[in-house]
């Protein structure tokens, strides 16, 4: 009998500290638990903010600003352009026939080449640019007067061809 009641207290002892682990490990479940649900709550609450955030817009709403923007953008481009032909014409004009002519009395051949302006050769170097990407290079004719071609050349504006210097490139600022 206390052979019995010795094996009964030894498992008893047992059970209890199986209890005591098993009531520490449920505490820490339900701490577990409850931290989660307070997780759940704040991201539940922050959904619905931002739920409310949300501003919907439309598809035309949007397609109409970006068709004003892009107007806004031609119109720019458009001064632009203007802005820049006319500084051209102002600081770069061509040369005077009168002063050519008494500047080649010296020399026997005469330039019958219709010369062209700064503003025609960079629009002729632009247009072969984005016409013909893979090969830019125009070849210098008559018309283009060599100060104007030394003047893109000397700034940066315009590359001779590495093989053939009779012709030139605009420098792709754009890519």
């Amino acid at each position: 009998f206390q052979k019995l009641r010795h094996d009964l207290e030894l498992v008893l002892s047992t059970i209890q500290s199986k209890n005591e682990k098993l009531k520490e490990d449920l505490e820490r479940e339900q701490q577990w638990l409850e931290e989660q649900q307070q997780i759940l709550e704040s991201l539940n609450v922050l959904h619905s903010e931002l739920k409310n955030q949300v501003v919907t817009i439309s598809e035309s709403r949007v397609f109409d600003e970006l068709n004003t923007k892009i107007h806004g953008i031609k119109e720019f481009k458009e001064k632009l352009l203007i802005t820049l032909g006319e500084f051209l014409e102002d600081h770069f004009p061509l040369p005077d026939r009168n002063v050519k002519k008494k500047k080649k009395k010296t020399n026997t051949q005469e330039s019958t080449a219709q010369l062209i302006t700064l503003h025609e050769m960079l629009e002729i170097l632009l247009n072969r640019l984005f016409d013909v990407p893979h090969d830019p290079y125009v070849k210098i004719s008559d018309s283009f007067w060599p100060p104007y071609i030394e003047l893109l050349l000397r700034n940066g504006i315009a590359l001779r061809h590495p093989e053939d210097p009779t012709q030139i490139r605009l420098e792709a600022f754009h890519q």
